[in-house]
């Protein structure tokens, strides 16, 4: 903060004193600022949608935290230890806890974020993850220690509401398909605070009551409720409701929702039912199977002595055929109907035999006609006239050829060689003491003796 100035010299009596005024620099007042928010605010939790945001190369992220009426801008650095930074997206709505402070370069002020959290659906199925994962950790959700349903229960345990629709849809299949099953009912509240706790009191009461009293014994407990939101259905994803059905000694059956719906229960419970009714057709099968195959046992049994007979009816058959194959004379027939197949194919390889030894005998002789030496002594003597007729041929050929070929040469050597050239009036002088040929008159020297070649004789000469 900068201080008044008081002049060196003194106007007082010439001028009126004004008031002295504090001036501050933007940085100054920016970091007013940031320190009244940061001391008044601080960290809060706030909740809207992100939107625009960036992430940067250097790990940090930059957001905007919207709602109706306002926005907020947010930023979350790389080093900040933040689970579940990976929730953040455009479009998702979260909860958000940070510190308010003032970006000074800007004099924007912005929520640094320290906690991400996800808000509404998205809460619940974080938290529903994560508690699926806990309990997969321990075990609770392992085949080996399912348990088989009993295949004829004659009494069961109902955990459910008195006015939900579920009730209503397990009485009216057992109603239908097993009306002797006997049903302990235990109603409690399946929706909204305190719910779950009462679920797990009910599962771990009818245990209770099936271990102290043994002619009431409990063969499964049945889990159920209809369909809602997630919300509605979150009483059974609740950890004590899965710890009173892993401890259940009763066999659970867990039938929440509809059949797109899955909850914590029907991981743990022995059998998951897609609906109520499907958990009372589940539960009664035995029964109403067993109704089926007496109501049909009539027919199959009638059924079962036609296919007996008839067995026994092909077996007489099988016996009697099979006594007519083994009497002597059908036998002895067979014996002599063999033998005669015997001779007759016996007569037809002896014909078979006797031809193919004819053929090869009339193919030999006619190989041994084709081979005769005077024959062949005859064609080999054709052959070498032919032979010799052609090598005179062809060397009266080569000769004849080779003689046309040496008169040509001959004839155009002749029209190349100087005696055609000195015939045509030509003439050669040289040198007369080296012979060497003259072709240049600079070439020739004073008193020089030359010799000049005619058609017909030499000339010599001198130079002067």
């Amino acid at each position: 903060m900068s201080k008044p100035v008081k002049s060196q010299w003194d106007f007082g009596e010439l001028f009126p004193v004004e008031a002295t005024r504090s001036v501050l620099s933007v940085s100054e007042l920016t970091t007013q600022i940031k320190r009244l928010l940061e001391k008044s605010v601080g960290q809060v939790w706030v909740s809207g949608e992100v939107t625009n945001l960036r992430a940067q190369s250097s790990g940090h992220m930059y957001f905007t935290l919207k709602d109706a009426g306002a926005q907020l801008s947010c930023v979350l650095f790389s080093r900040e230890n933040v689970p579940h930074r990976e929730l953040l997206a455009d479009g998702q709505k979260v909860l958000l806890q940070g510190d308010v402070t003032v970006y000074e370069a800007r004099g924007q002020y912005q929520l640094i974020v320290r906690a991400v959290e996800l808000q509404g659906v998205g809460a619940l199925q974080l938290r529903f993850e994560k508690l699926k994962a806990k309990l997969a950790a321990e075990g609770l959700f392992a085949p080996e220690r399912k348990r088989p349903l009993p295949h004829f229960p004659q009494r069961i345990g109902l955990v459910t509401s008195p006015t939900g629709a579920a009730i209503r849809d397990v009485l009216h299949v057992i109603k239908r398909r097993d009306p002797s099953l006997e049903i302990i009912f235990t109603p409690c509240r399946v929706q909204g605070d305190g719910a779950a706790r009462e679920i797990a009191a009910a599962i771990r009461l009818l245990n209770e009551f099936g271990i102290q009293n043994s002619e009431f014994r409990i063969d499964l407990v049945l889990v159920t409720r209809g369909g809602g939101s997630l919300e509605d259905l979150w009483a059974f994803n609740e950890e004590v409701v899965a710890r009173a059905i892993f401890d259940s000694v009763i066999p659970v059956v867990s039938a929440v929702g509809h059949e797109i719906d899955f909850t914590i229960s029907d991981f743990v419970a022995d059998v998951r039912a897609a609906t109520p009714s499907a958990a009372a057709e589940i539960i009664t099968e035995g029964v109403f199977a067993s109704c089926e195959f007496v109501s049909e046992s009539a027919e199959r049994m009638h059924e079962l002595m036609a296919r007996h007979f008839e067995g026994k009816v092909y077996d007489l058959t099988q016996l009697d055929e099979r006594f007519a194959r083994a009497h002597p004379r059908r036998r002895l027939n067979e014996s002599l109907q063999r033998l005669d197949d015997l001779q007759t194919g016996l007569w037809r390889c002896v014909k078979q035999g006797v031809r193919e030894r004819k053929m090869a005998w009339q193919n030999v002789s006619e190989r041994v006609r084709r081979v005769r030496p005077a024959l062949l002594l005859k064609q080999q003597r054709e052959m070498l006239r032919s032979v010799r007729r052609r090598l005179d041929e062809l060397a009266k050929l080569n000769f004849q050829n080779g003689k046309t070929r040496f008169s040509v040469l001959e004839s155009r050597l002749r029209s190349l060689g100087p005696e055609q050239v000195l015939a045509r009036g030509y003439s050669i002088t040289m040198d007369a003491a080296t012979g060497k040929v003259l072709r240049d008159a600079g070439d020739v020297k004073s008193n020089q003796k030359l010799k000049t070649r005619l058609r017909k004789g030499e000339v010599l000469s001198e130079v002067e």
